[in-house]
């Protein structure tokens, strides 16, 4: 608030308009507001929208991105995985059609196989068995002791008899440790059947979906349908715990959603069922750590729409600001050339009036001092008045009142015709006097002691006169309004340089303010708004002082009193406005 006070336009409490020409026309105000509205509408509206428009198509762009690259990565790797179960049970079913129960049961052959495959595919099997139409394993090679194993009662075997190829999820079984089984129904020449099975180790597993690439702290693994991870996850928990996400609904492609984990954070989770597995491949991501380069890409963005905005308020503001001050000013110029025409039409009919008054007075001043001076003359022949003092004394005070009216009169007189403008060679210290000698009467009322002290190397000079009278009466007008009864005017005037002459009119009056000071010469701005101050007499002062081709300046200090200074042009030709 109290910067506002220090800020605002000196206009913004300007609100009224008063009727008449001579008078403000315009609510600044609401000039200001308006200029500002919808300048500040057409600049930035059309900002703010851009800016929303491509933050969201920027946000849109970087979530389809991260949707697609989830979605690429669940595709390839979905075919990584596929491909290599599809390659090891093709394997298998291969080994059955061009092999007979009798040879699988031959321990060297079954061993020579899983040597062979071992070497054509890499890790991933880890024993081989043949398994009899009871369920009975016949033939294992393996690191494990699991021959004569029942396997009627697991659910791979049932799977296997019914469909002919099974691909089980993970489980334990004998061994104790996590595996799945690849499974292919063989028949024999009589028309049962036997299985060879594999296990194969979820390594290869591990190691393909540690192996991705997938930032914002990624997780691939596989469950199965039932939700229990086929597959170490990093943050999700271990082999053949329970998934504490939904198990995605089916679908036939690679799906895309969010979901939220149960600690309430948002997740990107891609995931695509493996066709003839019971496995289901998934990677979810942390949105959040995913969206985190937007994040700085955000701020960045809302700190050039912040600055953006701030520039062009700013400059919105200054040019408002300066445009409505150019019009307060222009009609503050309209005004004082209102006020001045008016003043001086004021000054003209007051001359006006002072020479009538002046002439109508001074006829009746005649006719009384010639009648007083024959009184005075018819007793002068009459013995008994020649030594009537009191008598011969009072016609004395008629002569000498008539006298001083009529110096009144033609300093009328001599001032209306002075009011007319018009360059003339004057003497300063009769301008001087002159002015001084309308105030003499208030001067002695209230014991205001004037001094007078004018440089006797001051020539006469050609100037306006009638202009430097107003000057000067405003001046002192002023001063006396400022001093106390009893208080002290001086007027010094010099020669201030060969080409200027300086007056100095000092009080010892109240003073002014170091904030009104550099305001008083401002049109509509008095210190005496509640004595009837007008704010225009120092305003039209300085205009009358550049008129005639001078300067004017102030020195105050509160409470010890104010000095003007005026700077006069001698040559009046080289100088004149």
């Amino acid at each position: 608030m109290k910067f506002w006070r220090k800020t605002r336009p000196s206009f913004w409490d300007k609100r009224e308009i008063a009727p008449g020409a001579s008078t403000h026309q315009f609510n600044y105000r609401r000039i200001w507001k308006l200029a500002v509205l919808l300048t500040g509408g057409v600049a930035l509206v059309p900002l703010i929208f851009i800016t929303v428009v491509n933050y969201e198509a920027m946000q849109d762009a970087i979530a389809s991105e991260f949707l697609l690259r989830t979605t690429r990565i669940v595709s390839n790797t979905r075919r990584a995985i596929s491909f290599f179960l599809s390659e090891r049970k093709s394997a298998l079913d291969f080994i059955v059609h061009d092999n007979s129960f009798e040879s699988l049961n031959n321990k060297e052959r079954l061993a020579g196989i899983l040597e062979n495959l071992k070497r054509s595919f890499g890790g991933g099997f880890v024993d081989i068995g043949v398994v009899d139409s009871s369920g009975f394993q016949n033939n294992y090679v393996g690191p494990y002791k699991l021959e004569g194993k029942n396997y009627s009662g697991q659910e791979w075997f049932k799977q296997v008899v019914d469909s002919g190829m099974h691909i089980s999820d993970v489980f334990l079984g004998y061994r104790k440790v996590p595996h799945l089984v690849i499974a292919v129904k063989g028949i024999n020449q009589n028309g049962s059947f036997y299985v060879l099975r594999s296990a194969l180790s979820i390594a290869p597993f591990e190691g393909l979906l540690s192996n991705l690439e997938l930032g914002g702290m990624g997780d691939a693994f596989m469950i199965n349908h039932q939700g229990i991870l086929q597959t170490p996850s990093r943050y999700h928990g271990n082999v053949l715990q329970k998934l504490f996400l939904l198990v995605p609904k089916n679908s036939p492609k690679t799906e895309v959603l969010e979901e939220k984990n149960r600690f309430g954070q948002d997740l990107l989770i891609g995931y695509r069922y493996i066709d003839d597995t019971p496995f289901i491949l998934m990677i979810v991501k942390k949105k959040e750590e995913l969206m985190r380069p937007w994040y700085r890409t955000r701020l960045r963005l809302i700190a050039f729409l912040l600055i953006s905005v701030t520039v062009i308020l700013t400059v919105i503001l200054g040019t408002a600001t300066y445009m409505v001050r150019r019009i307060q000013i222009a009609d503050e110029k309209r005004v004082i050339t209102l006020h001045q025409v008016e003043y001086a039409n004021k000054m003209a009919s007051i001359g006006r009036l002072a020479a009538g008054v002046a002439h109508e007075v001074n006829n009746p001043l005649a006719i009384i001092n010639e009648k007083a001076g024959l009184i005075k003359d018819l007793f002068a022949f009459r013995g008994e008045y020649v030594t009537d003092h009191k008598l011969i004394g009072l016609v004395d005070s008629i002569l000498a009142s008539v006298k001083r009216a009529g110096t009144i009169t033609r300093r009328l007189l001599n001032f209306s015709r002075n009011l007319e403008a018009g360059i003339e060679p004057i003497n300063l210290k009769e301008v001087i006097l002159e002015v001084l000698s309308f105030m003499g009467k208030e001067a002695e009322l209230r014991s205001i002691e004037i001094a007078m002290d004018v440089s006797e190397d001051i020539p006469k000079f050609e100037t306006d006169r009638g202009r430097l009278q107003q000057i000067l009466l405003n001046i002192v007008n002023n001063a006396f309004a400022a001093l106390n009864d009893g208080g002290h005017l001086d007027i010094k005037a010099n020669r201030e340089d060969r080409d200027h002459v300086s007056v100095i009119i000092t009080d010892d009056g109240c003073g002014i303010s170091k904030e009104d000071l550099n305001r008083i010469f401002e049109p509509f701005f008095s210190t005496k708004t509640g004595q009837g101050g007008t704010g225009l007499g120092l305003s039209i002062t300085y205009g009358l002082v550049q008129e005639i081709g001078g300067k004017i300046s102030v020195r105050s200090e509160l409470g010890r009193g104010t000095s003007f200074g005026i700077s006069i042009p001698i040559k009046w030709e080289k100088n004149k406005k």
